[in-house]
């Protein structure tokens, strides 16, 4: 028996996937003249960089843990091979092609001007506000075991019994970032989240989030240093377009003199969370908007949510600081369609 039935049909018509596709393919669409410039005419035909983008995004949606098990359920699943673009009877392509292929994105940083784009959707369907946001940082797990982190000076005081996987016993010994490095993963150095928490390698993770909706205006990876987090909000808040005094609401941890006078001249009125002995004062706090901004920026905390628990950031697959921030940032525009969705279902279904 034969079937003519088409990956479309099988699609329900309400499927949620049907409305990210839609603004995924606009969004596509606006970097077709960068895809134009990355891909030579000439040589073996390669994997066309828009089905290669909505594959990682399906990564992303659907929590797959790898690459090559995202080839083995693009291979069998009709839905993913209906929102890549592949004909059911069409091969899937080699991990390894796979991957060398989205090193090629790398370069370009395509990911920056898929976020860019999609914040522009965003924007066009009048979801995002332009005056109030929120800034906020998390840690992201290094792709790297603790046994890795060794002295720069290469200083061993007994060869490993088992070089594959040793034992090692680290009380008593004093390990700093400015001592010893991951051998892993050279970028990712140790942090904690606060006091009486163990440090692990990890990266900083940041947003800048708007407070009309919470949806991601900006995002940025840097190495967890501990000022990590005022340095990525400030280089957020320098980017946000216009001449406008804008709001940036946060937490405790960046109240400090520095950042509220780096934030006054960037012409963001610092909606900072108070200390004990704060950085600002009632002519900051006696406003309505300051009691919002502390509201709001709780939801910043659904965003690194999300992106950990859906999107795969919790424990983090990749190494170096230039992949990690590709894929954070890739993952950031995909909580932004997911939330586009979510929003014009629910406007849609206001005015009906």
């Amino acid at each position: 028996m034969y079937s003519y039935l088409s990956a479309e049909e099988r699609v329900a018509p309400e499927h949620p996937l049907r409305a990210v596709r839609k603004v995924t393919d606009r969004v596509l669409a606006g970097l077709s003249k960068l895809f134009a410039q990355m891909y030579s005419e000439m040589g073996r035909r390669s994997i066309p960089p828009e089905k290669l983008l909505r594959a990682l995004l399906l990564q992303v949606l659907y929590t797959v843990r790898s690459e090559r098990m995202l080839m083995e359920q693009l291979d069998y699943s009709i839905l993913f091979r209906w929102f890549v673009g592949l004909n059911l009877d069409e091969p899937v392509w080699d991990v390894t092609v796979f991957t060398k292929n989205r090193e090629r994105l790398l370069e370009a940083d395509v990911a920056k001007e898929f976020f860019r784009l999609v914040v522009a959707e965003a924007q066009a369907l009048d979801l995002m506000s332009d005056e109030h946001f929120t800034v906020d940082g998390t840690l992201l797990e290094a792709c790297a075991s603790l046994k890795s982190f060794k002295r720069k000076d290469g200083d061993q005081t007994a060869p490993p019994e088992d070089p594959g996987n040793p034992t090692v016993n680290f009380h008593g010994e004093e390990r700093r970032n400015e001592t010893h490095v991951s051998t892993t993963d050279p970028d990712a150095l140790l942090a904690r989240k606060g006091a009486g928490k163990e440090a692990k390698l990890s990266y900083s993770g940041h947003v800048l989030m708007e407070n009309r909706n919470g949806l991601i205006a900006d995002a940025e990876v840097l190495q967890a240093t501990g000022t990590a987090e005022r340095d990525a909000a400030l280089l957020m808040m320098e980017a946000i377009p216009g001449d406008h005094e804008v709001t940036v609401g946060a937490d405790k941890g960046y109240d400090t003199k520095n950042f509220v006078e780096e934030a006054r001249n960037l012409n963001a009125t610092p909606h900072v969370a108070q200390k004990k002995h704060s950085a600002i004062d009632g002519r900051t706090t006696r406003h309505a908007g300051y009691a919002v901004s502390q509201k709001k920026r709780k939801r910043v905390e659904e965003i690194f949510g999300w992106m950990k628990t859906v999107g795969g950031m919790r424990k983090l697959r990749h190494r170096g600081l230039q992949l990690v921030a590709w894929m954070f940032t890739f993952t950031a525009a995909a909580y932004n369609l997911v939330r586009i969705r979510n929003l014009s279902t629910a406007i849609a279904a206001a005015k009906a």
